[in-house]
């Protein structure tokens, strides 16, 4: 059997000082191909990008975090990849977790990975605000879902060609991490959460 085609997207609006980092960070711990969806930045992400040898996708101006994930999505379901990983362009995703991202995907145990900050106590300090809000959102969709989610809000996931397809076609905007979990359940595709640091 064929190697799963695996490709990380990188949403990225004016990431200049950090680009670089990431996409070394993720070539030092994974072997998948790289997209950065430069989200009508205007710095040097794009060059950025070209020199590191990743691919670039060019949005014509500042559309937002699900129109450039979506793009991404679209990128993967039309070059047939078999799994897409985000990883956020500034730098917070630690790569060290792809590999634990990938892992309950290539066993077939569910159709999205979410890394989650809050499923073990691992010393992650964010704003007070931000905590709440993480509470409030996994709380609600935990409800809905009927299963208990930590980290609704993370951004730092991987999903199969099944959820690529659905994503492709379909992705929110307004607060896309919490609503694709919502279209997930839905669809009646599986999610689970894995436990990861983030910087």
């Amino acid at each position: 059997m064929a190697a799963p085609r695996i490709i990380v997207i990188v949403p990225a609006h004016n990431e200049a000082a950090n680009l670089a980092g990431v996409i070394a960070d993720i070539r030092a711990h994974s072997d998948a191909d790289i997209v950065v969806v430069n989200d009508g930045s205007n710095d040097d992400t794009p060059g950025i990008t070209l020199r590191e040898g990743a691919e670039l996708l060019n949005l014509p101006f500042n559309l937002g975090i699900g129109s450039a994930m979506q793009t991404g999505f679209k990128f993967a379901w039309r070059e047939g990849y078999d799994i897409a990983l985000q990883v956020d362009g500034d730098g917070q995703h630690d790569a060290t977790h792809i590999s634990s991202l990938l892992k309950p995907l290539l066993a077939g145990e569910c159709d999205m990975v979410v890394g989650s900050r809050y499923l073990k106590d691992n010393g992650y300090e964010g704003s007070a605000t931000r905590r709440l809000g993480t509470a409030a959102f996994s709380r609600i969709v935990s409800l809905m879902l009927r299963q208990k989610l930590t980290d609704a809000t993370s951004g730092f996931r991987a999903i199969n060609a099944r959820m690529i397809e659905l994503f492709a076609n379909d992705y929110p905007r307004d607060y896309p991490e919490v609503e694709a979990l919502l279209l997930a359940h839905l669809a009646r595709l599986r999610v689970m959460e894995v436990p990861v640091t983030m910087r």
